[in-house]
């Protein structure tokens, strides 16, 4: 007979342990499915990085699990690349597995069932990238511009500060007059580096709005935007309102629980979808809520611009990323095809600063005109409601945030500390890609202001 001994000695007897057993199986199975929304995200996590990284940003593996993946709790994962297959499968405990497999042109995503990865998706047509001119408007080097009133010195000291162990930054970028006056990468990254840009994705929705209404092609005034909207209250919300994040409708934004955005960019085939069932819980512009569910709203409304999904695809590259040179980005879709543009946007640090070149010089691109200088203001105005920090899709220093940097400040943020911002009145646009938000941005964008003289 076997016998478990407890402290005070006393023998507990075969029926009493298999009882306990028993108890302790109970007890592992609703912990297993209690806890299994959370397994799942960790795994989708897990997996959907894995293959962006590896097969978008050219990493490997182990790589990728020591950085972009080492951060709790999605360190529990255990990840394995198939390279004929272009996927990536990530497990939780071994009781849960997720995969994410890899398109061209349309960048990672993950599997809901196996015959995802059977399916064929259309991909956008690119144009051919122009490694001839200088930047900013090619891809070949600048022509070097040594200007008098810059401290190259003291603003080399300035970006120290980014890339010690604690601020982990990938890559800095400091352009002054439309030339790099400071550049910098970490171990393992150069210049050519894709990286993910997260919520600045955001941005390149809001742009290509105004892209659209330059053409004439759009009123960011209308409403009655769905049929789903059409007997309530939602009916009044504009456009305008989704691009300020105002627009009333419930959302949460957490993720470090299992809210909708979690929910959205782990669970969802067709990301445009969530915001829309969503009831309002305030009034239009006078609610602003942060939600990634209103940007892949918006994209499902520059989805509906067009006749067919191929147009839709080139659209974002043709009339933007390509047209300014941005010929390293990749735009990530959703198994329904469509960009998930809350989230999902690669570039190098070179290419995201030429988005903040397009503003800075309010939409003029090598002389032409991508969206007018009154879609840059109007793209940079305050949303009430918002203390003076959020414009369409971009964030603002109207509310003094950073106050020792000029109001009329604006950027493309995006979590983990992604950053281009834009300073008019210094001619400046700075980037900042990385893992952790620990800079002192203030004290960073403050000091290479002052190395301007």
């Amino acid at each position: 007979m076997i016998f478990l001994f407890l402290h005070n000695q006393k023998p507990i007897s075969m029926k009493n342990l298999k009882r306990f057993l028993f108890l302790l199986l109970i007890i592992i199975i609703v912990a297993v499915v209690y806890n299994y929304p959370k397994l799942n995200i960790l795994a989708g996590y897990s997996a959907k990085s894995t293959a962006s990284s590896v097969f978008l940003a050219d990493r490997n593996l182990a790589y990728t699990d020591k950085t972009d993946n080492n951060f709790s709790p999605i360190n529990l994962a255990d990840d394995e690349v198939n390279e004929t297959e272009k996927s990536a499968t990530s497990s939780a405990f071994g009781l849960l597995t997720r995969k994410a497999f890899y398109r061209k042109g349309l960048g990672a995503v993950l599997a809901l069932d196996n015959e995802d990865l059977a399916q064929t998706y259309l991909s956008p047509k690119r144009a051919i990238a122009d490694n001839i001119a200088p930047f900013p408007y090619g891809n070949a080097e600048q022509k070097d511009t040594v200007f008098s009133n810059v401290d190259y010195t003291k603003l080399s000291k300035t970006l120290n500060v980014l890339f010690d162990s604690v601020n982990q930054t990938r890559a800095a970028v400091v352009v002054y007059k439309n030339q790099i006056i400071a550049e910098r990468y970490a171990n393992g990254f150069t210049k050519n580096s894709k990286l993910l840009g997260w919520s600045m994705t955001k941005s390149i929705v809001s742009t290509l709005f105004g892209v659209l209404e330059h053409q004439n092609k759009i009123n960011v005034q209308s409403k009655d935007l769905f049929v789903e909207w059409r007997n309530d209250e939602r009916k009044d919300i504009t456009i305008h309102n989704l691009l300020q994040m105002n627009s009333g409708l419930e959302w949460v934004e957490d993720y470090n629980t299992i809210s909708d955005v979690s929910k959205m960019l782990f669970l969802e085939k067709d990301m445009t979808k969530p915001q829309i069932d969503k009831p309002l819980m305030g009034k239009p512009n006078e609610t602003w809520n942060y939600s990634s569910g209103t940007t892949n709203l918006l994209s499902g409304i520059l989805r509906n611009q067009f006749n067919t999904h191929q147009e839709y695809l080139d659209f974002w590259y043709t009339d933007l990323i390509d047209k300014i040179g941005m010929n390293s980005m990749v735009v990530e879709a959703d198994l329904a095809g469509n960009y998930v543009g809350s989230s999902y946007g690669w570039a190098t640090a070179r290419d995201w600063s030429k988005l903040g070149l397009l503003y800075l010089n309010n939409g003029n691109w090598n002389g032409e005109q991508l969206f007018s200088k009154e879609w840059a203001k109007y793209a940079t105005t305050p949303t009430p409601t918002s203390n003076g920090e959020y414009g369409a899709q971009i964030w603002l220093n109207a509310g003094g945030k950073y106050p020792n940097v000029p109001k009329t400040m604006y950027s493309f943020n995006g979590y983990q500390g992604q950053y281009v911002f834009i300073l008019p009145e210094q001619d400046l646009v700075i980037v900042r890609m990385g893992l952790t938000k620990n800079a002192d941005l203030d004290a960073l964008l403050s000091g290479i202001i002052s190395s301007i003289k």
